[in-house]
This record gives C-alpha cells, sequence and structure tokens, in this order.
C-alpha cells in the first residue's frame, strides 16, 4: 500500500480524511433537514423582506424551491468554504509543508524524482476530494426523503457534488502550485484564501456595482453554481473551465519546482 508517494499521502491522512468527510457531510444533512421548516408561508415571507443585495450577497436566490434551498444554503456557501479550506491545506501541504519541515531533501534522496512527487501528491489531493464528494453524495441521498426534498435525482446531486469537488480542485491547485513554487507554506496559504475571498466576491457582491457584473464569469463560484448543477445536472462547460484551471496550476506549479533550489 504504501509503495508510492500517493498512496503514503493518503494512508498517513485517513484519520483527518474521514473527520472531514463526515463532517462536511454531517454539516450538509442539517442544512438540509431544514427545509420543512424554511418551507412555510411565515419564513418565505420573512426571507422576501430581507434587501436584494443582502440575498445576493449570500447566494440566497432562491429559497422557494428544495433545489433552490440547497443551491443556496447547503452547495452555495458553507460547503464550499469548508471544501475550499480542505483543499487548500492540502494544496499548501503538498510540496511546501515537507520543505519547511526540512523533509523534502530526505524525501527527494529516495527514488522519486520531482514531477513524480509533485503529480502525485495533488492526486492524493484530487482523491482525497472525491471521497469527500461520495460521502456527501450519500448523505443527500439519505436526508433527501425525510427532508422532504423532492424533484432532486440522485444524478443532480451526482452533479452538483461532481462540482463541489471540481471547486475545491480549482483552490487546492492553486495552493499546490503556490507551495510547490515558493516553498512556503504561509504564502501558499494566503494567496489562495485571498483568491477563494475574491473570488466570491466577483460572484456575489462586485456584480451589484454597476459596471462590474463580468466579473462574475471570472469566478470559480460562478463556474461551480452559475448553471444550477441541482437543477440542471452537470454544466459540462463550467467542469471543463474547471479543470482546465487545475491542470494549468498543477502544470504551471511542478514546472517551477522542478527549476528551482530546494531549501534544505
Amino acid at each position: 500500500m504504501l509503495r508510492n508517494v500517493f498512496t503514503k499521502t493518503l494512508w498517513d491522512a485517513r484519520r483527518s480524511l474521514l473527520g472531514w468527510a463526515v463532517a462536511i457531510s454531517a454539516v450538509a444533512a442539517m442544512y438540509a433537514a431544514f427545509w420543512p421548516t424554511v418551507n412555510t408561508p411565515a419564513m418565505q415571507q420573512a426571507m422576501r423582506n430581507y434587501p436584494e443585495g443582502i440575498l445576493e450577497a449570500f447566494n440566497y436566490n432562491d429559497l422557494t424551491s428544495p433545489a433552490g434551498y440547497l443551491g443556496s444554503s447547503v452547495y452555495g456557501l458553507l460547503i464550499p468554504l469548508l471544501v475550499a479550506v480542505l483543499a487548500i491545506a492540502w494544496g499548501t501541504r503538498a510540496v511546501a509543508g515537507d520543505e519547511e519541515a526540512g523533509t523534502l531533501d530526505l524525501l527527494l534522496a529516495h527514488p522519486v524524482g520531482r514531477t513524480r512527487l509533485a503529480l502525485q501528491r495533488f492526486a492524493a489531493l484530487g482523491a482525497a476530494l472525491a471521497v469527500v464528494a461520495v460521502v456527501l453524495w450519500l448523505a443527500m441521498l439519505a436526508i433527501a426523503g425525510p427532508a422532504e426534498l423532492e424533484g432532486i435525482t440522485a444524478a443532480e446531486f451526482a452533479a452538483a457534488t461532481t462540482q463541489l469537488a471540481l471547486f475545491g480542485a480549482c483552490f487546492g491547485a492553486l495552493a499546490f502550485a503556490v507551495g510547490a513554487a515558493t516553498g512556503r507554506k504561509a504564502l501558499a496559504l494566503g494567496a489562495s484564501a485571498g483568491v477563494a475571498v475574491l473570488a466570491y466576491l466577483a460572484n456575489g457582491v462586485f456584480p451589484q456595482v454597476e459596471g462590474l457584473q463580468w466579473t462574475r464569469d471570472l469566478s470559480p463560484w460562478h463556474w461551480y453554481l452559475g448553471g444550477e448543477p441541482l437543477k440542471n445536472g452537470l454544466q459540462a462547460g463550467d467542469a471543463l473551465l474547471l479543470l482546465a484551471v487545475t491542470a494549468v496550476l498543477v502544470v504551471a506549479g511542478t514546472w517551477r519546482f522542478n527549476r528551482r533550489d530546494v531549501a534544505v
């Protein structure tokens, strides 16, 4: 099992990965279970009384259907934030973690090249996100009946969780690229977290200013949710865009990692 960097990375993180997957799914199920409470005339009227700008900023654009509610409260804010935190943490540690700990040179002394090390570390991040997505999908299927989430199929839940995983991979790739290029965890964490915040603002806040609507099209949040996968299924164009950005970042980070000195 531990013959390569990929399996070793996953094995070492097995407990934390399981904890993240269960915690994210539990939070999602908890919020999904509130749908019968939200789906009342009094609550709907209360939500309509909120300023439109606030609802758009928090992605609460449609709370009148199960798909709209989940797309806003579950898949639209808290869960993608948790997934982004997980992905950024893994991406930051992928190369820069070992380098700052002073163990990267020892690892590279074994028969494993820099490219192989970097790609297998990122592949482990991708596998971790896939595990989280599968557990989340199963949790949503389990809660759908008790929470009265009619009209959302297993395929639509799968589409939303797939695009969620790709969304996380995009920010994880940014953290990976900065960490691999610089060897500095703080810089990788700060840069990726900062971009994640700016991307969120570009999707929900900046477009409320006249002349800044174009920022939404540049945001991974929009690529992830703009096509409403819970209603319309997997959005191939958005998914491919997230994959393309992820691939470019991974290639760029690996290229730079291969051409710089490693701190010892």
